[in-house]
């Protein structure tokens, strides 16, 4: 971890932000994007040496970047991008408008896929690097119906990180590229929604934020394609999928109330 430089986006608060803390706490240098200028600078200012704050919305291209190209500028090089920044909605399918779905496409998926095309050249030039994109456990199972459109652009997340897998492994095989799947986590997310919504730190079992940023933390030091943040993810998972009936598994979900 000593003197890698990642750029972690969505630094400002939440899992990022954490993450953030962790990695420097360790040695790395850190480039922090968010939109939010003002508190992405108190982390920075908290952080001190080997922290560059970048104010950056993921949701276009060309920020993405300019990202890059000032952590290089600056550092000299990048070894890990972490995609984190994103995204909720509270809306039932059947309310979705256009500007719901183009949102939590350009926020959660576009995001991500900017991400990947801004830094790979860089990674290829030097045949090694560390895409890390921060997707969800809702993109593999529906567990509740008002995060529909956000469950559809993480539902892409995912694919979109399995097919850089396979595009990379044989060229640059030294490329790694992983997605990690969190489930509900005691941060900001659902009052940050789309429309509001109840706060995820008040739901029963909602992951520390620190566990979760010790889980990605722990899979830049040892790469590999997915992590769920709780063991019992991946099991539920399996469960799901398993089903003669995906749809009885579903008539015991519902997530939390509107």
């Amino acid at each position: 971890m000593k003197d890698k430089v990642i750029v972690i986006t969505g630094a400002s608060q939440g899992i990022g932000e954490k993450l953030a803390e962790l990695v420097h706490a360790r040695g790395a240098r850190v480039v922090l994007a968010a939109r939010t200028a003002a508190a992405l600078a108190g982390v920075a200012d908290k952080l001190g040496a080997r922290a560059l704050a970048v104010p950056t919305d993921v949701g276009k291209r060309e920020d993405n970047e300019r990202l890059c190209a000032r952590a290089l500028e600056t550092f000299g090089q990048i070894d890990v991008f972490v995609a984190n920044a994103g995204r909720g909605i509270s809306r039932l399918p059947s309310e979705l408008t256009d500007a719901d779905v183009d949102d939590m496409m350009q926020t959660n998926f576009k995001s991500v896929l900017y991400a990947i095309q801004a830094v790979l050249p860089h990674f290829k030039e030097h045949k090694r690097g560390h895409v890390i994109a921060v997707s969800s456990m809702l993109g593999r199972i529906p567990f509740t119906p008002i995060r529909s459109a956000y469950s559809a652009s993480k539902a892409a997340v995912n694919s979109l990180m399995g097919s850089l897998r396979m595009e990379l492994r044989g060229p640059f095989p030294a490329i790694h590229a992983s997605t990690v799947l969190p489930g509900v986590v005691a941060t900001g997310f659902g009052t940050n929604a789309l429309h509001g919504g109840p706060d995820s730190r008040s739901f029963p079992g909602a992951q520390p934020v620190e566990e979760v940023a010790a889980v990605i933390a722990e899979l830049i030091e040892h790469p590999r394609a997915e992590v769920y943040t709780r063991a019992g993810l991946r099991e539920m998972q399996g469960k799901y999928y398993s089903a003669d009936d995906v749809g009885a598994v579903e008539a015991g979900l519902g997530g939390p109330p509107r």
